[in-house]
């Protein structure tokens, strides 16, 4: 019999809408740093590609991306509230997301 400790994932609501678009990207492992189990998750919130001016959506759930680049659902209209992102968005990338209204 296999036993494990239970653990409860914590997420942040950043939305302020409960209206958003979200479309399926591929979300890569390149820079993601693994954490103390050895898993490598892209956290809620991530801007992605990068929090600059390439910037094309927000991730709406974590990510595991140890094994590999796995799919995920990127927002690219919503209302964020910007105060709970766990990194705050660059000028250039709010320029970026259009569609994205940060409050």
């Amino acid at each position: 019999m296999y036993v494990s400790k239970k653990e409860t994932a914590q997420q942040i609501n950043f939305l302020a809408s409960a209206r958003f678009q979200s479309f399926t990207t591929q979300v890569e492992q390149t820079g993601v740093v693994a954490d103390a189990k050895g898993r490598k998750i892209v956290k809620a919130g991530t801007i992605l590609p990068a929090n600059d001016a390439t910037a094309k959506g927000i991730l709406l759930t974590d990510t595991d991306v140890t094994e590999g680049p796995q799919p995920g659902a990127l927002l690219v209209e919503a209302y964020i509230l910007e105060q709970r992102l766990h990194t705050a968005p660059t000028s250039e990338a709010k320029t970026a997301l259009k569609e994205i209204k940060f409050r």
